[in-house]
């Protein structure tokens, strides 16, 4: 399990933070997202919890244990996947994992099995340098899975990725999570983090402004609207209706009743509008 308390963190070290009283748990089991436009304070985030930075100021938990005791039995039960490759290129991508195997002292995946997951097996003796950007991000991916870890980082997991790998690396994911692992997904993918996130967190500007099921996000902060389409005197005709008001409501019912209707169609919210809502920011924009 993971556990944040009132997190902050500043890299100029005074009232200027880049991560603001964030809170937030992740059970075993669960994928939650960190959900926002880039410089949103996601990575930082991460990086505090992981640690790449220094907890200046909160509470950070990973499976019962203190990220301020820096015990490195901590760090056999975590895996993270960054958004940047950063492998050894001179090496293949055989010996990258071969290598990143023997710092662990537990039980660990071969690298033949993890290649063959993330369908690189056919390039295991080819230098890193030689990969192009997807494979690269496919081998930074079966990286993090070498000790079988128990929580999982993952920084933008399928970018640069064609659709038919994207889907790869969602699976496993979710086989991942069905095993029981902890998992933190950071990413301003709107669609992924729908797909794949049990709870999603919205930051903006270092704070979470919103946290709960995608479902509940759009119910609460999203318009519910109703298309319809009919045919009058041998025209389409489309009307855009929201159930929240008493007149579309009675209007959808005129329709259904006295209208030669044809299409009814939800037009329900995304986590983008979601976030536009409560921001006035969209999730592909880049915060300075």
């Amino acid at each position: 399990m993971i556990e944040v308390r009132n997190l902050y963190h500043s890299y100029t070290r005074d009232n200027n933070y880049a991560v603001k009283d964030v809170s937030f748990t992740v059970d075993r089991g669960e994928i939650l997202g960190l959900l926002g436009p880039n410089g949103a304070g996601k990575s930082t985030t991460q990086k505090v919890m992981i640690g790449l930075l220094p907890l200046q100021k909160g509470k950070v938990t990973l499976d019962g244990v203190d990220v301020r005791q820096g015990r490195k039995d901590l760090y056999e039960k975590i895996g993270i996947s960054f958004e940047q490759p950063n492998l050894y290129k001179k090496l293949t991508g055989y010996e990258n994992l071969k290598m990143y195997s023997r710092l662990f002292n537990g039980e660990t995946a071969g690298p033949e099995e993890l290649l063959k997951l993330v369908d690189l097996w056919g390039a295991r003796d080819k230098r890193a340098e030689g990969y192009s950007k997807g494979m690269q991000q496919r081998l930074v991916f079966a990286r993090s899975l070498v000790n079988r870890p128990r929580i999982w980082f993952l920084d933008e997991p399928t970018a640069g990725l064609d659709p038919n790998n994207a889907r790869q690396v969602k699976d496993i994911i979710l086989e991942k999570k069905q095993a029981g692992a902890s998992i933190i997904l950071s990413t301003h993918n709107m669609a992924i983090a729908e797909e794949l996130c049990d709870r999603v967190a919205l930051i903006n500007s270092g704070e979470i402004v919103a946290l709960d099921t995608p479902r509940n996000l759009k119910l609460q902060f999203g318009q519910r609207l109703v298309r319809v389409e009919y045919r009058r005197d041998g025209a389409l005709v489309q009307d855009i209706l929201a159930l929240e008001t008493e007149a579309d409501k009675a209007r959808l019912a005129h329709l259904l009743a006295e209208e030669d209707v044809e299409t009814v169609h939800s037009q329900e919210a995304t986590l983008e509008t979601v976030f536009i809502k409560l921001t006035g920011r969209r999730l592909s924009e880049h915060v300075a």
